[in-house]
């Protein structure tokens, strides 16, 4: 990654082709940033670059395979496949390297001394052989990298699989809402584990749609998944009853609601408990950033397949899946519905946050790019969203530090990359 690096002390050695033996954690986008960075590292030091990365998942963290090989001008020779083990062959010319490097004047003009620092390296001779002359290698299709959608979808299935797989799952269970979260995570599952392997479970309260309760049946039907309706009502009338005489005198709140999250949470713990199945939680990027979630309840799981993947870009991933597939396999009334907890009467998520293509940006330049308020604002961003959404991360520190991991997609993923002080009496306002 540096100019001034290993790469040029192998070439002050003499090499001619370095093979890069690496474990470089994906996220979005981040093959061009590679791309730019090994073309320029080839063609400064006038050297041939293998670079070999690793294949698969590991907790949080997804490797993308994508290894590549660049002549000594920058050019690509070859280029592995993404999120799968491939074999790349190549023939690489090494007399090139000679030509290049007397046509390159920068480095003559290096100091001795410099150089003779590089110098200070071990010579192992693999072999004195002479080289020979092998066939031409059969032809290669043609690389075409992964549209970035298409990208970030491969590597939620690949972390998911990897980390149930590696930790002894075989089976898993997702709460339907009949939302487009909780429909994608059981597309994702299905995909990284087979439909025989996910079970689905739809609660419905008292204040779920029958829209809803259809659609998650239809979008069991269409992955091919096993489905059990537990209806959540008599459960939380036990809870008021047991609770009325505490709460007399008030007036329903948020904590209503929270305890229809809870005892949704509480049955598909029991149903994991029961069978061994991990449970998958399907919160996302947004909720998690804003708080707009609820301990012990939609937050209770083994691991968060989208919990990096901000609200926006999850429609785009379940578009992606339905054309992959070539119909809807994600019911279109799933993408069409307003987002909603519906834990209460006409509930829609616009009540307690900035429509999701406000508020997204917002976290992006925020969360991930620590752009201060004061900047966003000067950005155009409205002061008042700013200032709410601002206030709603910072405040919700407590939560982000009880939720499970979950795939990295991102830059800066809440968790390993983003953890701050949950006390402390800083305000950036």
């Amino acid at each position: 990654w540096y100019a001034v690096g290993p790469a040029s002390v192998q070439r002050s050695a003499g090499a001619e082709v370095i093979v890069n033996i690496n474990g470089s954690p994906y996220y979005r986008n981040k093959r061009e940033t590679r791309y730019k960075m090994l073309a320029t590292r080839a063609a400064d030091n006038g050297l041939f670059v293998c670079y070999v990365n690793t294949v698969g998942g590991q907790d949080e963290l997804v490797f993308d395979g994508d290894s590549m090989v660049f002549d000594c001008t920058g050019s690509l020779l070859a280029e592995g496949k993404q999120f799968q083990e491939d074999l790349i062959v190549v023939e690489m010319d090494v007399d090139q390297v000679l030509s290049a490097r007397l046509h390159d004047p920068r480095w003559r003009k290096i100091p001795n001394g410099v150089q003779q620092s590089w110098a200070r390296h071990e010579v192992i001779t693999v072999s004195t052989a002479p080289a020979t002359r092998r066939r031409p290698f059969p032809p290669r299709e043609p690389f075409v990298p992964l549209d970035p959608v298409a990208e970030v979808y491969q590597a939620l299935v690949m972390g998911t699989g990897d980390y149930l797989r590696k930790s002894g799952f075989r089976k898993v269970i997702v709460g339907l809402s009949g939302g487009i979260d909780s429909a994608l995570t059981a597309a994702i599952a299905s995909d990284a584990l087979g439909p025989e392997n996910v079970v689905g479970v739809t609660m419905p309260s008292q204040y779920s749609s029958t829209g809803s309760v259809d659609d998650s049946a239809s979008l069991a039907r269409n992955l091919g998944i096993q489905l059990f309706t537990i209806p959540i009502k008599p459960a939380y009338q036990t809870y008021m009853g047991a609770l009325s005489e505490v709460f007399a005198g008030t007036e329903p709140n948020v904590a209503e609601e929270n305890i229809q999250a809870r005892i949704r949470g509480n049955l598909l713990m029991a149903i994991s408990n029961k069978f061994g199945w991990i449970l998958l939680t399907t919160g996302n990027k947004s909720e998690y950033a804003t708080g707009y979630t609820t301990l012990y309840g939609d937050m209770a799981g083994g691991y968060a397949v989208i919990k990096d993947v901000p609200k926006t870009l999850i429609y785009e991933l379940a578009q992606h899946r339905n054309r992959v597939a070539g119909h809807d396999l994600i019911p279109q009334a799933i993408l069409d519905k307003p987002p909603s907890a519906e834990l209460r009467p006409g509930q829609l998520d616009t009540d307690s946050l900035p429509p999701y293509p406000d508020l997204d940006p917002i976290l992006k330049l925020y969360v991930e790019e620590d752009r201060s308020p004061t900047e966003l604002v000067e950005m155009g961003f409205d002061e008042a969203i700013v200032r709410r959404v601002v206030t709603l991360v910072d405040r919700s520190e407590y939560k982000r530090r009880q939720a499970p991991p979950g795939v990295k997609i991102t830059p800066r993923a809440f968790g390993k990359d983003r953890r701050l002080p949950i006390v402390n009496k800083f305000s950036p306002f």
